[in-house]
């Protein structure tokens, strides 16, 4: 029988806080997305003074890492000219995000939701949405 596990409300609103407290540690205020694992929204955060323009991006930077079961930063570099991938942010109405910031949430090695952050450099993106994943992976 096959059992597919996802996110509940209640793992989306541990790693929204991961996600925000790294945020607050670095003092940049983010947009946070965190979907199932078919990249379908859970729960959403713009902190104060995040990014009119990242709701959207963050919430594709977890479509993009739950669906394609891999980080969007990993799409960037093979999306360059010139290599495999070129032109694939084009894909799916252009909610393929390339840049860092959606990470998929895996446990047990299987893919169970996505977390994608925007506002900052894609660096900072990343880590916040890592420190939601860490802050989710402590509780289990």
């Amino acid at each position: 029988m096959l059992t597919i596990k996802r996110l509940s409300l209640a793992d989306a609103g541990i790693i929204l806080a991961g996600a925000r407290a790294k945020a607050d540690e670095i003092g940049v205020p983010m947009c946070i997305a965190v979907t199932d694992e078919s990249g379908q929204l859970i729960a959403f955060e713009r902190m104060d003074g995040g990014k009119v323009t990242s709701t959207i991006i963050a919430q594709d930077k977890a479509y993009t890492a739950a669906g394609a079961k891999r980080t969007t930063e990993s799409y960037g570099e093979v999306s360059q000219p010139g290599k495999p991938a070129y032109g694939i942010n084009s894909a799916i109405g252009g909610r393929l995000m390339v840049v860092g910031g959606g990470i998929p949430v895996l446990v047990d090695g299987q893919v169970v939701g996505a977390v994608g952050v925007s506002s900052g450099t894609p660096a900072q993106d990343s880590a916040c949405a890592q420190a939601g994943i860490d802050a989710l992976l402590a509780t289990l």
